[in-house]
């Protein structure tokens, strides 16, 4: 204990100087685990089983890489990504980045919306009274709130990922294999259709995982937090932090599914019927706790994924768009963050809509949008004159790049296969 003290106050600057910027990089990473991603992860385990964290853990470091680039980029020059390609490519160039991300958007929104729909039936609550009054109550916590309370309220919230470690244990997974399939995918028959949706889903969740939005908010939120440059070590250090951490939740949500729903061959369509299906497995307790952190899930998403979109539109047009600003003087920020929700609020409620097709292609969307915005990140923190000494290294740039390739041939792959599957 001695030496931990002592440890202590030779680096209290250092530890004080950390959690004075902590917040952008966790929160950015931990709303990756949204209602949409938590359905795709369940999915993946379910579908593939223990073979998807090998997946996992290769997305993990591309995650950890890209979403540094994105903080470094914007402590070094000033401006978020939005504003960077504006500025050195175009209005034209940032409206269609705009617009994909705002598609992309809005299909991870109405999933985060169903997901109190859905906590409603599954605890015999009113639905609508319940959307509203969650509805309310996050309009009034952004639109009234601040940065430092936003920054606090999301943290909070990533303290009920918990939930899926809880869930995981009780589902009496084999620790052994799971360990093994990071390294190497191992213990399933391994057949072309495996292998296909292997692709497919694989390329769900790397879409969930490192999101388009991700890439703005971070670079945005750091901006908006009035980090300085001067600290863009301790930065680095918790974007790594935060890469790791969502997915060790992550991790957890695919060892449940596939310890419960593959083992024992039961088909899932969607996040939901997990927290139902596991109950016979894991337990009440375990199957309310899957549950209850859909929800949590959802709320992070709404919040931080709507205000990407505000945050994206300010910066590609060089609006006012900031937590800090009250309302009567970024009507703008406040508008878009307040009208993309009541879309996807009022879509959400159509009876009949189909949550699965709107999980899987909203998260494949994001994983097609990402090639276009790793370029950009790529060329800007590789650029000296924009950089100065703070490039990349050439582990992160080639890194990147190569991920880049993967995602972009997954894609064209996802995409042939839609195709002539639906012809």
């Amino acid at each position: 204990m001695e030496k931990i003290i002592n440890i202590y106050k030779r680096n209290r600057i250092k530890f004080l100087i950390f959690f004075s910027i902590f917040g952008p990089a966790t929160i950015t990473a931990m709303a990756d685990n949204d209602a949409s991603g938590v359905a795709t992860y369940a999915i993946a385990g379910a579908k593939l089983g223990y073979p998807i964290l090998f997946a996992l853990f290769w997305i993990t470091i591309l995650l950890a890489v890209t979403q540094e680039m994105g903080m470094r980029v914007s402590l070094i020059t000033r401006k978020g990504l939005g504003d960077l390609i504006r500025e050195f490519h175009g209005v034209e160039v940032a409206i269609f980045i705009f617009i994909a991300l705002a598609v992309a958007n809005m299909g991870t929104i109405i999933v985060d919306v169903a997901a109190f729909k859905i906590t409603a039936q599954m605890l015999n609550l009113p639905v609508i009274p319940l959307i509203a009054i969650m509805m309310v109550a996050i309009f009034a916590f952004v639109i009234k709130g601040n940065y430092k309370l936003t920054q606090n309220i999301m943290l909070l919230s990533s303290f009920f990922y918990l939930a899926y470690v809880f869930s995981a244990f009780k589902s009496n997974p084999d620790w052994n294999l799971a360990l093994k399939n990071l390294a190497w995918p191992q213990g399933v028959n391994f057949t072309f259709s495996y292998w296909r949706d292997y692709i497919i889903i694989g390329l769900g969740v790397l879409g969930t995982t490192i999101t388009p939005w991700g890439q703005f908010f971070i670079s945005s939120f750091g901006l908006d937090k009035k980090i300085n440059a001067g600290k863009i070590y301790y930065s680095q250090i918790e974007t790594y932090w935060g890469a790791f951490l969502t997915n060790f939740f992550s991790f957890f949500m695919i060892v449940a599914t596939a310890a419960t729903l593959f083992a024992n061959k039961i088909p899932l369509i969607d996040g939901v019927q997990a927290s139902l299906a596991i109950e016979p497995f894991a337990g009440k307790l375990a199957a309310f706790l899957f549950a209850f952190g859909i929800m949590n899930a959802g709320f992070m998403g709404i919040v931080i994924v709507g205000l990407t979109t505000a945050y994206a539109f300010s910066e590609f047009f060089g609006l006012t768009g900031s937590l800090d600003v009250p309302y009567n003087k970024s009507k703008v920020f406040y508008s878009i963050f307040i009208g993309q929700i009541v879309i996807g609020t009022l879509i959400a409620m159509i009876p009949g809509v189909d949550l699965f097709k709107i999980v899987v292609a909203s998260q494949i969307l994001n994983a097609m949008v990402l090639p276009p915005i790793f370029y950009f990140l790529i060329k800007f923190t590789s650029n000296s004159e924009i950089m100065g000494k703070y490039v990349n290294n050439k582990f992160q740039k080639w890194f990147a790049i190569g991920g880049t390739a993967v995602i972009l041939i997954a894609s064209i792959f996802t995409t042939i296969y839609t195709v002539f599957a639906f012809k």
